[in-house]
């Protein structure tokens, strides 16, 4: 991985300005930045928090709960699977026009398949047609969050100062999982205001509806943001030119090892955010019987826990190094999921405090995008970040959901052993590039 070095020493030596501190102006770009993210995860996140109502208006009455939900899964699934070719296409236009032009159009891209969604008519009343109308939007909304994330990190990354890039990934990571907060809170309030059957009959469009005015309000606060620096400096120097050939074959071809890294640090991402935030209040419910106010309640604790985490990692990153910070994190995040699965086999009292600390470790996923954007030089930056990321999300991210969904039934500590083995991943990669820092000091 050679070329991963390099691409670390370029990440350094091009960014102008490296020593000053964080200014009014980077506050104010991570500020829009973590909001309109976390408007527009909101929008791509709410479907899983309604997967079981869902599942009983787009599919057949007569198929059994499990496999209405398996098929509920499928479709939330295919909305990741959709990621790579939306990330590719935003990415390398990112890379030839500009960073700002696609982190508006993913936005738009994402709030009208949530305001459609909202409208759409149920299987009782078009039949076969609602969830093919229902899958056709997750694979719009999929497309778009393909070019969101890996382009706010870039984007942010790009403004601030390189010796605070730990700390402004880990914000904007931290905005993304707000906006799975926000979805939780939302859903939970739903379900305290109405009964389940005003949910079935219409109040489950509120949330889709109101994730659409939000896109729509987020499209607004992003006009206030300028150009990266970065990107204007390679237009200047004319660098972007040389990413005209398609930057995607680039990346393949000198930045392998990059990629490599990127597509394993996302899937320890997938495990944190897609298992232990998103499929936990389903899950616990399925396996534990927990009622749906309760699984709501102690996820959106462990949801904002995790937000804490992602800049309590974002800060030590950036003070003893992305290596040392994958360790901590990595063992705190194995360690505590799987004390959680432990101990909600023994008596649901130690739930709220196990879900707690687990969801503070989560908290690793504010790493991950920081280890990416320093893997890979600014000329093919958002294409190397967008294509790793999209890809092993659409591997780890969409399978997931669908294998755990099926194995829980048979095991109930398959979602905790599976999130406590990635924190072992995560334990070896943060050796690995410890020991890699290490080496390009001497």
């Amino acid at each position: 991985m050679t070329e991963l070095a390099a691409s670390s020493r370029s990440f350094s030596d091009e960014s102008p300005d490296q020593r000053r501190p964080l200014g009014a102006s980077d506050v104010r770009i991570l500020a829009l930045s973590a909001l309109g993210g976390a408007l527009e995860f909101y929008d791509f996140v709410i479907f899983v928090f309604f997967a079981a109502v869902m599942g009983g208006l787009f599919f057949p009455a007569e198929l059994p709960e499990w496999m209405r939900l398996v098929q509920t899964f499928g479709i939330f699934a295919a909305g990741y699977l959709a990621r790579p070719l939306g990330g590719i296409v935003m990415a390398h236009f990112g890379d030839i026009l500009g960073r700002k032009r696609m982190f508006m159009l993913s936005i738009l891209l994402m709030a009208l398949p949530t305001l459609v969604i909202g409208l759409l008519p149920t299987y009782a009343t078009i039949g076969v047609a609602a969830p093919l109308l229902l899958l056709l939007m997750r694979l719009c909304q999929g497309a778009a969050i393909g070019g969101e994330a890996p382009g706010a990190w870039v984007f942010v990354t790009e403004h601030v100062p390189q010796r605070h890039t730990g700390l402004a990934c880990a914000s904007l990571t931290m905005g993304l999982v707000a906006g799975i907060l926000i979805g939780s809170l939302v859903a939970s309030a739903l379900t305290h205001v109405y009964s389940d059957a005003e949910l079935m009959a219409w109040a489950w469009r509120i949330p889709f509806l109101l994730g659409g005015v939000f896109g729509l309000v987020t499209l607004y606060l992003r006009r206030y943001l300028h150009e990266t620096p970065v990107f204007a400096e390679m237009q200047k120097n004319k660098a972007a030119s040389e990413a005209q050939e398609m930057p995607v074959k680039q990346v393949l071809r000198e930045h392998r090892g990059s990629v490599i890294l990127s597509m394993l640090v996302t899937w320890i991402l997938t495990g944190a955010v897609v298992v232990g935030l998103l499929m936990m209040p389903t899950l616990l419910q399925m396996s534990f019987g927990l009622e749906r106010s309760a699984s709501l309640a102690v996820n959106s604790i462990a949801i904002a826990l995790t937000a804490l985490g992602c800049v309590a990692a974002g800060w030590l990153a950036d003070r003893i190094g992305f290596g040392k910070a994958l360790v901590c994190f990595g063992l705190g995040f194995g360690a505590s999921f799987g004390v959680m699965g432990i101990a909600l086999h023994h008596s649901m009292a130690w739930l709220y405090p196990a879900y707690a600390v687990a969801g503070f470790f989560g908290g690793i996923t504010g790493l991950v995008p920081g280890v990416m954007v320093r893997a890979f030089p600014a000329q093919v930056r958002f294409s190397g970040v967008s294509f790793s990321y999209n890809l092993a999300y659409a591997v780890f991210g969409g399978l997931t959901p669908l294998v755990i969904s099926l194995l829980v039934a048979q095991w109930d500590y398959t979602p905790t052993l599976y999130i406590a083995l990635l924190g072992l991943l995560a334990c070896v990669l943060g050796v690995w590039l410890n020991i890699r820092e290490a080496r390009q000091r001497r």
